[in-house]
């Protein structure tokens, strides 16, 4: 192939997949309209400028891309040293001097007057002197004390620096002890069955603001800057974050900037990591790739790209989505507060909020079409599919949203939401698709991790309903140390349930050290996913979103062999090319019922597990410093103080 650029007549000839160079710039014709693709060479990925399609390399082009490369500078490298070729025939021959010879102009001389020399020192004078010299050089000198050389050999500024310093330290030990204690959050997993008296005093109430919402509930007249065209990818891969990201921060610098960032608002030390200035650093930590989050920022964008014009998202009709291209492949059932709930939960992940981040008016509209359809008492069900499996993931993504902005906006909307799965909870622990049912494991998680982030949001969440959650567990459970569970009690275990259980379990408190935790873990570890498995009649991206939670907390070689596996099945199996880019195929049979945008969203948030939560069982030095362990109470949580709330204006 040829390194420069085709003419005219040549590209319109040109196979889809060839590659040229042109100028010190990869191009390849568009499979689908044939169109010059730009390629980014470290994702292995060519945008088309005119269709919008995007067509990963493969391993022959990225090889054939890195040949133009070499060849270009190979004839660069070339073209510079036949021009210095040139150059050394007349450099040479003026050294030798055979080249014409130039007259040298006559050099100016200042004429000195002559005066009468010096006279001339008699030799007895000079003796005299040589002996004066040697007698001052043998002589013992004056020894000078330390503060002495310092005093006379350190230059001013350094001197004027010191006298600052000790009266900085004079004036600070001066100064009247005292003052309030620097703010703190307290993180407990541990659970009392039994109410604390005046635990509702736990919540202070914020100081009451005028309602600068809607009757919906959230702002929907807000005017944002028109949104750049800009590369999504590039703007998320870790690489071309930004200044804010500092991928060769040590650890410690790490702990520093964890540390500004849970002390400047009280955000939930577990959403710490979704920073954006911390997260490049987890990432490389918790063993993400520029891989991952690549496939994470293709992912939001198809997402967003899906999104209907009044901020839902639809599982049965994502193809009439304004920004979407008509392909009905992967639709699932009617089910909008679910499919909105589930779509949400990955840009949140990502750090993505309806105040601050590229999708914050995606966020902004989603927010306000849910706390639009919630009922006066709560209930977000909404009229599809999934009754408290919906409600769940909406309560989910509110109190999330509010526990990462602190907008007091979302706080009712938020606390409504738990109510009302505190008072659909069966008197045996469990949640089912009506409130007041026995119980099934798959829908007690989703309401279980709600009333978990309710909890690190500074909601009203009592801890008896953790405790009757972990009843319903105990009953759940088909072995004597709770390593495995089922769907319902008395069915048989499966590796779904177990991993939905398990994570429930780390959240009540269980240790890492468990008995039954390590048994679930080894039963995890053989049932490991992979690519193939995503066309079986099993649950699959459902399973791996909550077992990549569980290893991720264990660590490890748990996390390690899980999370090469979870890469090795979900990297591939994402869709590269065309108007699906960036979505997963619903191949297995749940995933035939939630369709393309209940499989991406739960790959999305698998592959933003390396920050999405810190990890539970070993927390960075940050943490460390700042939560203590609780007493017994998870309600006793130290407060952090607070002078304003957000403010909620993008």
């Amino acid at each position: 192939m040829e390194t420069g650029s085709p003419s005219h007549e040549s590209r319109s000839s040109l196979q889809p997949g060839q590659i040229w160079l042109d100028g010190g710039v990869l191009a390849c014709a568009c499979p689908d309209c044939g169109a010059p693709m730009s390629i980014r060479l470290w994702l292995r990925l060519a945008d088309c400028w005119r269709c919008g399609a995007s067509v990963e390399l493969t391993e022959e082009q990225e090889a054939e891309a890195i040949r133009l490369l070499q060849l270009w500078e190979a004839e660069r490298l070339q073209q510079v040293q036949q021009a210095a070729r040139s150059i050394q025939p007349s450099l040479r021959a003026r050294s030798t001097g055979q080249g014409p010879k130039v007259p040298t102009p006559p050099r100016w001389t200042a004429e000195v007057p002559k005066s009468a020399g010096q006279p001339m020192r008699s030799p007895s004078r000079q003796a005299e002197e040589r002996r004066e010299f040697l007698r001052q050089s043998i002589a013992p000198r004056k020894v000078r004390s330390l503060w002495q050389v310092i005093w006379d050999d350190a230059p001013a500024w350094l001197i004027s620096l010191v006298f600052h310093l000790v009266a900085f330290l004079l004036l600070g030990m001066l100064a009247a002890p005292g003052g309030l204690p620097p703010p703190a959050i307290t993180l407990s997993t541990s659970i009392n069955y039994r109410d604390s008296p005046g635990e509702e005093g736990l919540l202070e109430e914020r100081e009451h603001l005028p309602n600068e919402f809607e009757e919906a509930g959230l702002v929907t007249d807000v005017h944002l800057p028109a949104e750049q065209d800009v590369g999504i990818v590039d703007q998320f891969a870790p690489d071309s974050l930004g200044e804010s990201l500092q991928p060769t921060l040590p650890m410690a610098a790490v702990a520093d900037r964890l540390s500004d960032v849970l002390l400047s608002r009280p955000v939930a030390a577990i959403f710490a990591g979704r920073d954006p200035s911390v997260r490049s650093r987890l990432l490389a930590e918790q063993g993400g790739t520029n891989e991952t989050e690549a496939a994470v920022a293709r992912g939001l964008r198809w997402l967003a790209k899906h999104q209907n014009a009044d901020g839902s998202w639809s599982l049965h009709a994502f193809h009439l989505a304004p920004g979407a291209s008509g392909d009905e492949d992967g639709l699932g059932q009617q089910a909008d507060v679910a499919a909105t709930a589930l779509a949400l939960l990955p840009f949140l992940g990502a750090g993505q909020t309806h105040i601050q981040g590229e999708y914050r008016q995606v966020v902004l509209k989603g927010l306000n079409w849910l706390v639009s359809h919630q009922g006066p008492d709560g209930d977000l069900r909404g009229n599809g599919i999934g009754d408290m499996y919906a409600h769940g993931q909406a309560a989910l993504v509110l109190c999330e949203a509010y526990a990462m902005t602190q907008d007091p906006q979302l706080r009712e909307p938020a606390q409504k939401a738990i109510d009302f799965i505190i008072r659909a909870q069966h008197p045996a622990g469990g949640w089912r698709y009506e409130p007041g049912q026995e119980g099934d494991t798959s829908v007690l998680g989703w309401q279980l991790m709600a009333l978990r982030s309710g909890k690190m949001a500074y909601l009203r969440v009592p801890d008896t309903v953790f405790y009757k959650a972990s009843q319903y567990l105990d009953s759940a459970q088909t072995d004597q140390y709770g390593g495995r569970y089922a769907y319902r009690p008395g069915h048989a275990a499966t590796p779904t349930m177990t991993a939905e259980a398990l994570l429930c379990r780390q959240y009540l408190g269980w240790p890492r050290e468990h008995r039954g935790m390590k048994a679930g873990a080894y039963y995890l570890l053989e049932n490991l996913p992979s690519p193939k498995k995503l066309d079986t009649s099993q649950p699959w991206f459902y399973y791996i979103y909550y077992a990549t939670q569980v290893m991720h907390n264990m660590g490890g070689d748990f996390w390690r062999k899980w999370n090469e596996a979870m890469k090795a099945t979900l990297l591939p199996t994402q869709r590269k090319t065309g108007s699906l880019a960036g979505s997963w195929d619903p191949t297995e049979r749940y995933g035939r019922q939630g369709g393309r945008i209940y499989t991406t969203a739960l790959a999305i948030c698998t592959l933003e597990v390396y920050y999405r939560h810190m990890p539970l069982y070993d927390p960075l030095p940050i943490l460390a410093q700042n939560v203590q362990p609780a007493s017994g109470n998870a309600n006793e949580t130290a407060k952090p103080n607070r002078s304003s709330p957000a403010q909620n204006t993008p």
